[in-house]
């Protein structure tokens, strides 16, 4: 073997090849990560496509939508085996969960006002707000639990002390 073996081919090549075995889509837990990080992006989609709120005061659906931001980011965290893994996959499928919440309120905003939010952008902005200290609290749970319990205990634990710190954030913006 010599030390251009030992040198990966895209490096060798000048030019980025793409992996061999490229995620694998078949299993579930990929899937089960895929849902975390776009369950609130759905849901908020749904929502201002089927009928976007009228006014600016927290209503049912988006006390909903901060539910959804930390509970898929636990769903996603809880894929991982690591706690440093899980710590990390759970704060950034709830941050790109949070990201994406923020572009449907933006892209069903309708007109653009200078001086005045639209509804639907200030409901998105208060759920993910209340949304990323769910998630926070989360990650921390997600740390603490990875090597401690099964997936579906870690996912139930991070995401119900994820839910409880959105709802309890939510309520304070409200």
């Amino acid at each position: 073997m010599t030390d251009d073996d030992l040198v990966p081919v895209s490096v060798r090549l000048g030019e980025v090849v793409p992996p061999e075995d490229p995620e694998d889509w078949t299993r579930p837990l990929t899937w089960l990560a895929a849902a975390g990080m776009l369950a609130a992006p759905l849901v908020a989609l749904v929502w201002f496509a089927s009928g976007p709120p009228a006014g600016t005061s927290p209503v049912a659906m988006t006390w909903l939508l901060a539910a959804v931001i930390p509970a898929g980011a636990a769903l996603t965290g809880a894929t991982q085996i690591r706690g440093v893994h899980a710590f990390a996959g759970t704060l950034g499928a709830g941050l790109f969960a949070c990201l994406a919440t923020v572009v449907m309120g933006l892209v069903f905003a309708g007109e653009r006002q200078v001086e005045v939010a639209t509804p639907t952008l200030v409901h998105s902005v208060a759920a993910i707000t209340s949304g990323i200290a769910g998630t926070v609290a989360a990650s921390a749970v997600a740390l603490i639990t990875s090597g401690r319990l099964r997936r579906p205990g870690r996912w139930a634990v991070g995401a119900a002390t994820g839910v409880a710190v959105a709802i309890g954030a939510l309520a304070l913006l409200g």
